[in-house]
């Protein structure tokens, strides 16, 4: 693990160690960023003494300090890189993100540096790539469809609502399960809804060949919109079909506030102690990242009413796994930091480091996330991810009911990974609902849900 026994290689250094110094770090302690000893320091120490600069310059970003924050992101930019190694990656898109959030303060040299924004085109490329590279959103496709397919058993008009709708990867393989159904398939429709037409046009013509070739009565209709702009009625749901809605990692982005006014308390870093009390302190113990504590969300609780409206007989959510929604920067920042350090790391024991595969995906994926979570705030911050407790909380009080995911599905989840020859990932069931790990850390959830009327 990348960051696993770091804390006691350090803690085993000679007490005349200059980075026993660090754990109480200031600016001026810091000395200058290109003395001798940083560049005699091993991959653990370096690792571990990044992640004591970035919590130490989160800290001074959120507080507005801006000479002492400066100082931070000089040490920390010539200890980082996106082709170092592990820690340097991750570090230098935190990097990157906190010196866009200073930035931020002088609108106008903060647009001359950022002109265009990311291009959506390579982000779709990018999530591809991810798809391929690790197992996560391939378990969330299989898990989705055998729900689906369970749901659907003996229907004989099906409605699919994709909500993402630029990957065909998932249906395909749905319509080879429901080509295979004892009783025949059904007349299948499948609704997308992307902002790209070219991805929904991809999208129509891989599933129409396929559907041609498996037989299977077929008609797909797209929808060009942005999820938080999207009318329901333009997804024309029929009576008598029975339908089934799929969001993976897209409903977080409803839950964007104007309200850039909220309180921002500090977040009570400690300046000592290990690696494990950094980064694994419990955020549950803090009032703004309890699952009881809902941040409340016109858009979203109004968007989850239209859905339910529609009386769906299955609806499977994918989200990732990890409270980005805090209302401090200091707290959004740890949790990212935990979230993207697995992220890499799985990366890391996939591709070699010279992968411009990796690269792809860990600058125009988790990098523009990152970026994201940290330098924006307001309706500009979509990466609002949240955790399973509070989406079963948001999907139970819109009217929701949870369906419990079958064991059938998590031994098909189990045969993936067995055949991905890699140790690292699991898959576990909690409340009905599966969470997808790299060894001990759940980064992505999956639950279903039906239409349950209010008594």
């Amino acid at each position: 693990m990348l960051m696993s026994g770091v804390a006691e290689e350090v803690s085993s250094s000679g007490t005349s160690s200059p980075l026993l110094s660090f754990m109480s770090i200031s600016p001026t302690a810091l000395g200058s960023p290109y003395s001798p000893w940083l560049r005699e320091l091993k991959s653990d120490e370096r690792g571990l003494f990044l992640i004591h600069l970035l919590l130490n310059c989160a800290n001074h970003v959120a507080a507005g300090n801006l000479d002492q924050a400066n100082a931070f992101l000089e040490h920390i930019s010539l200890l980082a890189s996106p082709e170092g190694d592990t820690m340097q990656r991750i570090a230098s898109y935190f990097t990157e993100a906190l010196a866009r959030r200073l930035l931020r303060s002088w609108p106008g040299l903060y647009r001359a540096l950022n002109p265009v924004a990311a291009d959506s085109s390579a982000t779709a490329a990018a999530r591809r790539l991810f798809v391929d590279l690790c197992p996560f959103l391939r378990l969330s496709f299989l898990v989705s469809n055998q729900a689906i397919l369970e749901a659907m058993e003996g229907e004989k008009m099906v409605h699919i609502v994709d909500l993402g709708g630029s990957d065909p990867a998932q249906w395909l393989a749905l319509l080879q399960g429901l080509a295979s159904r004892p009783e025949g398939p059904p007349h299948l429709r499948v609704t997308a809804v992307c902002e790209h037409k070219e991805l929904l046009l991809h999208t129509a013509s891989v599933l129409s060949k396929e559907a041609e070739k498996l037989d299977i009565p077929f008609q797909f209709n797209t929808v060009v919109s942005k999820l938080d702009s999207l009318n329901v009625e333009s997804l024309r749901v029929k009576t008598g079909e029975a339908l089934a809605i799929s969001s993976v990692l897209q409903l977080h982005s409803l839950l964007a506030s104007d309200d850039i006014a909220a309180a921002r308390k500090l977040f009570p870093f400690k300046s000592a102690g290990t690696l494990g009390e950094l980064l694994d302190k419990d955020q549950g113990s803090d009032s703004s990242s309890s699952p009881f504590n809902l941040a409340p969300s016109a858009k979203m609780e109004t968007f989850l009413a239209s859905l339910w409206s529609l009386s769906p007989k299955i609806m499977v959510v994918t989200e990732q796994e990890s409270n980005h929604n805090g209302s401090t920067l200091n707290e959004r920042f740890v949790e990212a930091l935990n979230f993207y350090a697995a992220l890499f790391d799985c990366l890391e024991s996939t591709l070699p480091r010279q992968s411009v595969e990796r690269l792809s995906v860990e600058k125009k994926l988790f990098g523009e996330e990152i970026k994201n979570i940290v330098a924006c705030e307001g309706l500009e911050r979509k990466e609002r991810h949240e955790k399973l407790e509070r989406w079963m909380m948001r999907l139970e009080m819109a009217g929701f009911g949870r369906v419990p995911l079958s064991y059938c599905g998590m031994l098909q989840a189990r045969r993936m990974l067995q055949g991905f020859g890699c140790d690292g990932y699991r898959v576990k069931e909690e409340n009905g609902c599966f969470l997808f790990c790299w060894q001990d850390r759940a980064l992505f959830s999956v639950s279903a849900w039906n239409f349950r009327r209010f008594d």
